[in-house]
């Protein structure tokens, strides 16, 4: 993977881990509101639910990282290692900020 090719992964992961999270979590909602539960309540737990299949979506859902992590090790490729770590960071950066968005759109954490 060359340079350009790492930094558009880069930061389409970031962005594939927040639609993941942003979609699911207020797609979720609407079926909560069509059925007469709490959206919003819905919308937070689904949030909370979410962010580790929003990773994996946004890593590729594969056994692609685990290759490029054994290739790393096992052939003295640190360089694949790093961008690795770097992917899945992103993802949990993209994952986080949908997780925070939701978390001021519901207002869940305030308390009374």
């Amino acid at each position: 993977m060359n340079q350009a090719g790492f930094i558009s992964s880069f930061i389409e992961s970031y962005f594939i881990a927040l639609g993941v999270l942003l979609g699911g979590a207020l797609i979720g909602g609407i079926a909560a509101f069509l059925t007469g539960q709490p959206a919003l309540t819905v919308i937070s737990r689904l949030s909370s639910s979410l962010r580790i299949w929003a990773i994996v979506a946004a890593i590729g859902g594969t056994f692609d990282p685990i290759y490029e992590f054994e290739k790393g090790i096992f052939d003295g490729q640190t360089k694949d290692i790093f961008k690795q770590i770097l992917l899945i960071l992103s993802a949990l950066g993209g994952a986080q900020t949908g997780a925070l968005l939701i978390e001021w759109f519901t207002q869940e954490f305030i308390s009374s």
